[in-house]
Formats: structure tokens, C-alpha cells, sequence
């Protein structure tokens, strides 16, 4: 079995601990995250530590949005680990990181990273369906949403 691995990234003009606040709780998610909006009727549920590791984040949706649920595996000032399970409508276990690095000019580099692994017919369907490039131009839209979102105001809970 092998794996796939998208990624993508990102300068934003707001300083890292701001950035870092609207990827560390799940609750801010909605202001940035490319799949918001997909289905009007979403059900969220969130469970867990209020933001970083341990809070737990669950969706259920039609069949664009589908349903799952994630987890903060990890949160340190530079990196931030989430495990990502889809149940509909296909099912996979993935990872995603954010890794956040500071710049001279107090702005934030983010590259967002998602890994998980990839049998051989995901593999000639992925490439089929061009699933790579989809999720890589949803990152980049994701990214540009948090972008904006962190520029505009700190998250809730900082």
C-alpha cells in the first residue's frame, strides 16, 4: 500500500500566535475551512478539550459534504496534528499538519500537509478523478480564507 501526500502554503499578513488560534480550535474553523458552506444543513458536534490537543471536532452532512470527524493529536507553537477520518462518502483515516514558521516582517508562513494511505485502485482512481489537485486547490482556498479571517481579527478564544 502506498500513500498520498498533498500540500500547500501559504504567507499570511498576521503575526504566527494569531494564525495559530484559528487552526488550534476547532470552533474557528468555520471562518476559513474550504468545505464550509457545502452543505447548508451541516451538523457539527464538538467534544473534548475546548482548543489544542484533545478537542474533537464531528460532521454530518449530505453527500458533498459528507461525514467524519478530527482530533488534535498534537499543538505546539510551530505545528499543529489532526486526525482526520472520513466515514461518508467513502471512508479513510488521514493526517493533516499545519506547520507555522514566523517571518522577519511578522507575518506567518502556514503549509498545510495531508497524508494517509492509498491502495492501488485508490491510486488509479485518485488519478482518474484528479483527487490530488482537487484537495490541493480546496488548501489553497482554505489557506487564503485563513488568510483573511487572521488578518481581520484575532479568534475567539486568544
Amino acid at each position: 500500500m502506498g500513500e498520498f501526500r498533498v500540500s500547500r502554503s501559504r504567507h499570511i499578513a498576521a503575526p504566527l500566535e494569531q494564525v495559530h488560534g484559528f487552526v488550534d480550535d476547532f470552533h474557528e474553523w468555520v471562518h476559513w475551512s474550504p468545505w464550509e458552506g457545502l452543505d447548508p444543513q451541516l451538523r457539527r458536534t464538538y467534544s473534548g478539550a475546548a482548543r489544542g490537543v484533545g478537542a474533537q471536532y464531528e460532521w454530518a452532512g449530505d453527500k458533498k459534504a459528507g461525514s467524519g470527524h478530527m482530533e488534535i493529536l498534537d499543538s505546539t507553537p510551530h505545528e499543529i496534528t489532526v486526525a482526520l477520518t472520513f466515514t461518508a462518502p467513502f471512508e479513510s483515516e488521514n493526517t493533516s499538519y499545519f506547520a507555522f514558521s514566523p517571518s522577519a516582517d511578522g507575518r506567518t508562513d502556514v503549509t498545510w500537509t495531508m497524508t494517509g494511505p492509498q491502495s492501488a485502485p485508490q491510486r488509479v482512481l485518485f488519478t482518474l478523478i484528479r483527487m490530488n489537485a482537487k484537495v490541493a486547490k480546496d488548501f489553497d482556498k482554505g489557506l487564503a480564507a485563513l488568510d483573511a479571517a487572521a488578518t481581520g481579527r484575532a479568534p475567539a478564544g486568544a
